[in-house]
């Protein structure tokens, strides 16, 4: 289904959702080529684009514990991120 802009975006979840404060969410753009082919968006509308296998090691990162645990360091050195 085309969104606003008339791209084919499917939406695939949105992070939190929780409230009405226009929460990030995750799309699939069909029509984009395979590097730009996912969309995160977030709540003030700017978007960053990426391919499946880019997500996938993202994905990854996140269940093996080493995303949280960079983010940790990060948020430890600079606090108030």
């Amino acid at each position: 289904m085309p969104d606003a802009g008339g791209t084919a975006r499917q939406h695939l979840v949105t992070f939190c959702g929780k409230c009405s404060c226009g929460c990030p969410q995750l799309f699939v753009d069909h029509d984009a080529p395979a590097e730009r082919r996912i969309v995160l968006v977030d709540d003030f509308g700017q978007q960053v684009q990426m391919s499946v296998d880019q997500l996938h090691a993202i994905i990854d990162q996140a269940q093996s514990g080493e995303l949280e645990r960079i983010l940790d360091s990060a948020l430890t050195v600079a606090p108030g991120i």
